[in-house]
């Protein structure tokens, strides 16, 4: 018998707020060398809040394409979900919406996140709570990190390079037990792509350590900082040409459409962006130079020698989000200032 392949054909399912995460296994005799060599998979939608029981069918339509280094001869494959008879993109699939043009845009996400064990934080004890936040950012010693954490982080760093998807770092974050990861790519889709990916093998990779994640942006509530997947954003006219006329037609443009951004930034963010921790109001826009409590910070280097260039990060998309969602938005309210 010749060599088999493990294609894990992983999509979002059609749940509310925000979508989870779903995968199986199609075994094939061939080695996929690209996307286009993994065939369309059908599964059981009504089981995924995505089809009626008495027409369930769906279909996977792969989009990308990445090695599985824990499996032997395995493959990750991303999938969009479509509906059966070439009916097109499902309501649920908003990767869909996201356009091909997108004005050559790169795309940095800080995802952030909670590991969770027995119904709590990793290191938190089992009643009541730790010390105050303070020395767990960027922490370093058991009693801030732990062991545990540190060897479910790492091992997510490797099988994410060695799928080819660009995590650029990771860091212990504000509260006890929670991380964050950062992920680069170029092209809009890409990018979201790339994020689900890295999710899914976060997901997968802590299963081994009898871990969670928590992707909710305030499963803490009180005074510790809730989670968000802060938005880094450049198109080529961004980096190339820029200009303050342009930047500053642009924020008012986020804020025009401030609630629409809100809409598509994740769910229960009104836990989250309350004007603390960091954060702006979630009925407020504003923009400030290297101001982590603003709506959209501009960094130094963008305004350096008043070329108003670069790059800019939004800061109001929390952890849960969905990142095909996000970098729809942004990218209509860049296409509406021309």
């Amino acid at each position: 018998m010749g060599a088999k392949y493990k294609l894990e054909y992983v999509w979002l399912d059609g749940y509310l707020p925000e979508p989870n995460l779903r995968s199986k296994t199609k075994i094939v005799d061939a080695e996929p060398k690209t996307v286009e060599d993994c065939p369309i998979w059908g599964f059981d939608g009504s089981s995924t809040e995505q089809a009626e029981g008495h027409d369930s069918d769906c279909m996977l339509h792969p989009v990308a394409l990445y090695p599985d280094s824990t499996r032997r001869n395995g493959f990750l494959v991303m999938c969009e979900v479509h509906l059966p008879k070439e009916k097109g993109p499902h309501p649920s699939n908003f990767r869909a919406t996201v356009p091909d043009d997108d004005g050559g845009m790169w795309v940095g996400f800080e995802q952030e996140y909670f590991l969770m064990q027995d119904g709590r934080p990793l290191g938190f004890p089992p009643e009541g709570y730790p010390g105050p936040q303070g020395p767990y950012y960027t922490g370093v010693g058991f009693g801030n990190v732990g062991d545990l954490a540190r060897q479910i982080v790492e091992d997510h760093i490797d099988v994410c390079h060695d799928a080819g998807i660009n995590l650029e770092g990771i860091n212990a974050e504000v509260a006890k037990g929670q991380w964050e990861f950062q992920i680069f790519a170029k092209g809009a889709k890409k990018a979201a792509d790339d994020l689900w990916m890295a999710r899914y093998l976060a997901l997968r990779n802590a299963e081994r350590y009898g871990v969670d994640i928590e992707w909710h942006c305030k499963p803490i509530r009180g005074d510790w900082n809730g989670s968000g997947m802060h938005t880094n954003f450049s198109t080529t006219f961004l980096r190339e040409k820029g200009g303050k006329e342009y930047f500053e037609k642009l924020m008012a443009a986020f804020d025009k459409y401030k609630d629409e951004h809100i809409a598509a930034y994740g769910p229960d963010n009104h836990l989250r962006l309350t004007g603390l921790h960091e954060t702006q109001s979630i009925d407020k826009f504003n923009y400030g130079i290297a101001n982590r409590c603003a709506s959209v910070r501009v960094p130094h280097s963008f305004v350096a020698n008043d070329a108003y260039k670069g790059y800019l990060e939004d800061r109001r998309p929390n952890s849960q989000a969905d990142p095909y969602k996000i970098l729809a938005r942004i990218l209509k309210t860049i296409q509406s200032v021309g």
